[in-house]
Parts: C-alpha cells; structure tokens; sequence
C-alpha cells in the first residue's frame, strides 16, 4: 500500500493559483494603507484558495474589489472552465474605501513547485503552489471471522476539489500506467555462469515515476 499512498499524495493533479500581480505592492512584506493584511498574508490567502478545472495550462484570473467590506474568493474573475470549491474563502479585509486590483496566474499541475527567488517580477510576486489535492491517506488491515479473512480500510482526505472515491480511481489508474510495461516483457534464459535470468523491458518515459512510487 506504500505506492498507493504515495500516488496518493503526490500523483494527483491539482489547480492552484501560482502568481499575483498588483501595481500598488512595493515588495512582499509591504503594507497598504487602507488594508488590514500585509501582502504576504494576501498572497498566503491566495495561496489556500481552493480550485477544480480539467484543463492545461496557465489561465489569467482578476480580483477588482472597492472597500470597506471583505475579499474573499467569490471575488475572483475566472474563466468559465476554472472552478472555485469554496466562495467564502477569505483574501484580504479592505478598511477604507480604496480600490483593491489584482491580477492572478492559474496552473494545473502536480506536487508541489518552489519558485526560484529570480522569478520576481515588477509587482508580480510568485506562490509557492501545492497541487496535491489529497491531502492525507492511511490504511489498515483488519481480520475477520477468527482470523480466516481480512477487510482493508482506506483513509483520504481531500481538500474538496475531487471527492476520495474520485481521488483513488485516479491513483488507481496512475499505477495501473506505471505497471503496464511489466505485462509485455519477455523473459530470456541466458546460460550465465551464475544462472541469472534477464529480464529486457521496453522503454517508457515514466521511470522516474516508478521510482518514486515504490519508495516507503
């Protein structure tokens, strides 16, 4: 159950927003007048906004808002394809009445992505995104009838944009892709000193993932 967790965890695909611009922000820990957060809490919400979308690809998103009241994600301008998972969400508390613009990039994408300290741009500031949309799984082994069988119990926890059952038959089919070249191989019995038996498999581009799941 080692790799089902790990594809789990880490080989579901998620949307996060990865980007925010705004020509009012000096830097990210600056403060604007008129608004209770700082620009790292803003970006730290904006960080926890929860989306679904079943498309590729970096999507432009916008918040214009004019205070006093609350930001929250049910501002976000999305395109019809993306998805916001919970309207009430908060971004940012305005106490004046001043005008708050923000420009946003969407991505979706898997694992999680540390942006190098050069991606900062002119009052553009990347979020650091965490794609993984399960965010916890377990599983237990019990018996039953004196021992003679034993029932698995499967634990996920999401963060709403895919359901578990979802998020399994997901994994499901991750690992059944990965494992597929195993069924074609062909076995050749070479009259090795040692006896050994080589088993040749054919390429395929996901190497890296199959090391990565059957890790524990």
């Amino acid at each position: 159950m080692g790799a089902m967790r790990r594809a789990l965890l880490g080989e579901i695909e998620g949307t996060c927003i990865t980007r925010a611009k705004s020509e009012k922000i000096s830097h990210e820990y600056a403060t604007i007048m008129g608004i209770q957060e700082s620009v790292h809490e803003i970006l730290m919400n904006l960080k926890e906004i929860v989306l679904r979308s079943n498309l590729y690809g970096t999507y432009e998103a916008s918040i214009c808002v004019r205070g006093p009241g609350y930001v929250t994600a049910q501002d976000i301008i999305l395109l019809p394809y993306v998805e916001i998972v919970d309207n009430t969400q908060h971004i940012a508390s305005l106490t004046e009445p001043i005008e708050l613009v923000i420009g946003l990039h969407i991505e979706k994408n898997r694992g999680y992505l540390i942006k190098a300290p050069n991606t900062f741009q002119d009052g553009s500031y990347p979020i650091d995104p965490v794609f993984m949309p399960v965010r916890n799984a377990n599983h237990s082994i019990h018996s039953y009838e004196n021992g003679n069988k034993e029932i698995l119990f499967l634990e996920i926890w999401t963060n709403g944009s895919l359901t578990p059952k979802e998020a399994l038959h997901e994994a499901s089919r991750n690992l059944i892709d990965l494992l597929i070249p195993f069924l074609h191989t062909k076995e050749e019995n070479l009259s090795l000193e040692d006896n050994q038996h080589i088993v040749p498999l054919p390429p395929f581009t996901f190497c890296d993932k199959l090391a990565k799941l059957t890790k524990n």
